[in-house]
């Protein structure tokens, strides 16, 4: 499932974890498809998650996102998008792949869980490291290709 842009994504902004992530996806968002939403202040209401019957406790848990369309994405489905939205497919198929999706869907789960520990051993920043890296080369690869030199992966070496 393939979502309508923009992407509402709720998220907990007092986790250095997930502000270090969300911000990185952010900061190379130039389709304005992600709209970042904080959802760690105590009394935190949408009415949008209202109308869901989703309530903070459940932001809390798990990311979320909601679409143009008004479709869902609840924990690894969000990544998927959200790396996707920017251009960064190849870290989206990751989040998507078949084999991996069932180790994603159960690990997840336990990192979000542990985010803000997890964060004091500044991992944070490490991953978003990664982030802004991959997502400079991914915007290096599409000026090329607007400027008509595209580089794509060849087949490989041929037969000896």
């Amino acid at each position: 499932m393939t979502a309508v842009w923009p992407l509402a994504i709720y998220y907990d902004a007092s986790c250095p974890l997930c502000r270090e992530e969300m911000h990185a996806l952010k900061a190379y968002d130039g389709e304005h498809r992600l709209a970042l939403v904080d959802a760690s202040a105590p009394d935190f209401s949408d009415p949008d998650l209202a109308a869901a019957g989703i309530g903070r406790e459940a932001l809390m848990r798990l990311i979320h996102a909601r679409d143009a369309a008004g479709q869902w994405f609840i924990g690894v489905a969000v990544f998927e998008q959200a790396y996707g939205a920017v251009g960064l497919h190849r870290v989206a198929a990751l989040w998507a792949n078949p084999r991996l999706r069932p180790l994603w869907n159960r690990v997840y789960p336990w990192v979000a869980r542990l985010r803000q520990p997890l964060s004091w051993l500044h991992l944070n920043r490490a991953y978003g490291w990664l982030v802004r890296r991959a997502a400079a080369r991914a915007q290096r690869q599409a000026q090329a290709c607007a400027q008509g030199r595209c580089e794509l992966p060849g087949p490989g070496p041929g037969p000896p």
